[in-house]
């Protein structure tokens, strides 16, 4: 009942905004609206790869995706400014929320200074990706991934298809291309997540008004028609996409695809619109990729289902995978958080240690997976001191402990120990792994045993799963990665006895290194 009244004073809105005419949406986003009808009316190109779901399944994943292991990810847009909560952007128009009152008094009431107001105060001062990749580098990373739009319906990037951009609002630099440019230069594989889809529900607040007080009943903005590309048309809530949010969804992917070439996808749920323009978008990423290869795709596609590589947000497999997945999680909450923040309690919101990291990434590579992990950066760019702190320790132990993890396949069994992981999404393992928590990874004849702590100076650790009579081959030799001292081991039906130095190389956790 509540948003049919918003509806009905949208409606009132719309009729008294001008005195002598009835409210338009500006030319620009017509024209932007019509110049993506073309370009989605378009016929599908020739190519290798058409828009037919069966034949884009059998594409494998690439090596190269396998290889890596270990991606980061900048999931950085204008709420980054608020640091208020992930649902920023929707939750302050909801009078009374603590995202609300935080507007009212920073930005100002919702009728005048809607997210648009947030929009502007972005200013990425501070951001230097060149100087960020270079530690993400350092920090392990193979891959890296940037925002184009998240659920906001702001692009990062150039878009010729919206005014709602980096470009022309807020920074006035093209965040995407930046990256693009940072990423290649070290080598990295490059790639771009998308959350625009969801803006189709994402603004429904801010087509309502306040209930009570002196603004009672004034309609936020997003029911005047000069915010529209950005909130929406509005609609109601059982309302399916319009054919036009469709085609502008469909022209902005297709024109970043073209602009910036990455090796990776990633869309926070299943492929979007996938029938209507998804498999349509997904063929001609992989054919502009394929172009690049001589016709042999080399590109990744991440989703929340049955479509490319498998993604689990904030969640891991309790087992291994027979196919490659991705664990995607954040050090802390998808954004930067204040000491304001209505989660900054909450477990999913906690500062991950670097020991966590590391122990994630080792349980996810022995199980068949890759780890995207986000560092939270404020609204200027810059990592805060927590972010800071776990790269540079990242950077510490990837030199000694490296090999264990990258351009490893998994063994007979994920690994051993008391720490029980439950499989699936939203899901991260509430209690820590401990010195008696070991997960395996291979390389030829070569197997890792990363034991997830130190057990000790000078103690043995026993690995039951390379006891005598389960084992596939007998252990000729064992090495202790960072130590050049000599490890005495013993294989028998209990298992594999092996006694550590007295100094432990490295912090967080161990890798023996068995031929």
């Amino acid at each position: 009942m509540i948003f049919f009244k918003h509806l009905l004073l949208a409606t009132t809105f719309l009729l008294v905004i001008g005195s002598n005419s009835i409210a338009q949406q500006p030319a620009k986003d017509i024209e932007n609206l019509k110049a993506a009808e073309a370009v989605m009316a378009q016929p599908f190109e020739e190519g290798p790869f058409h828009p037919n779901s069966e034949e884009l399944k059998r594409i494998p994943c690439p090596e190269w995706f396998r290889d890596a292991k270990f991606g980061i990810w900048s999931h950085w847009t204008p709420a980054s400014v608020p640091g208020l909560d992930n649902g920023y952007p929707t939750d302050m128009y909801h009078q009374g929320s603590v995202d609300y009152k935080y507007h009212l008094a920073h930005y100002g009431h919702p009728s005048e200074k809607g997210f648009r107001a947030v929009i502007e105060s972005w200013k990425a001062e501070k951001f230097d990706p060149e100087a960020l990749m270079k530690k993400y580098v350092a920090a392990g990373a193979k891959y890296f991934f940037t925002i184009s739009c998240h659920h906001d319906n702001f692009d990062n990037y150039a878009s010729s298809y919206t005014r709602w951009n980096a470009v022309e609002m807020g920074p006035h630099r093209d965040i995407v291309g930046e990256w693009e440019k940072a990423t290649r230069k070290y080598n990295l594989h490059f790639g771009i997540s998308s959350h625009a889809d969801r803006a189709w529900v994402y603004y429904k607040g801010s087509y309502g008004a306040d209930t009570s007080g002196e603004k009672s009943g004034v309609p936020y903005d997003g029911n005047d028609p000069e915010y529209w590309s950005l909130y929406q048309k509005p609609h109601g809530p059982k309302d399916k996409p319009s054919p036009e949010f469709i085609s502008l969804w469909y022209a902005r992917h297709r024109e970043m695809v073209d602009k910036y070439k990455p090796d990776l996808l990633y869309f926070d749920g299943s492929l979007p619109f996938d029938k209507e323009a998804g498999l349509k978008l997904a063929a001609h990423f992989y054919n502009v990729n394929a172009a690049k290869h001589n016709g042999n795709p080399e590109a990744v596609i991440n989703v929340k289902g049955n479509f490319g590589i498998r993604d689990y947000e904030r969640g891991e497999a309790d087992t291994i995978k027979s196919v490659p997945w991705q664990d995607d999680t954040s050090l802390g909450g998808w954004f930067f958080l204040n000491t304001e923040s209505t989660l900054k309690n909450d477990r999913m919101s906690h500062t991950k240690t670097t020991a966590t990291v590391i122990h994630t990434l080792a349980d996810v590579v022995s199980k068949n997976g890759n780890l995207l992990m986000n560092f939270p950066q404020y609204g200027d760019g810059s990592l805060y001191p927590e972010c800071e702190q776990v790269l540079a320790e990242l950077a510490k132990w990837m030199p000694i402990n490296g090999e264990a993890i990258f351009g490893t396949r998994p063994w007979i069994t994920f690994g051993e120990g008391p720490t029980i992981i439950k499989a699936g999404y939203m899901n991260e393992p509430k209690a820590p792994f401990t010195a008696q928590d070991i997960r395996f990874t291979t390389k030829g004849n070569t197997l890792y045993a990363i034991i997830l702590g130190w057990p000790g100076d000078g103690a043995t650790v026993n690995i039951k799963s390379l006891a005598k009579g389960l084992a596939t081959k007998e252990v000729k030799s064992i090495k202790l990665l960072g130590s050049d001292k000599k490890i005495k081991f013993i294989q028998d039906t209990d298992g594999l006895k092996a006694v550590l130095p007295m100094q432990q190389p490295c912090d967080y956790a161990v890798v023996l290194k068995m031929e």
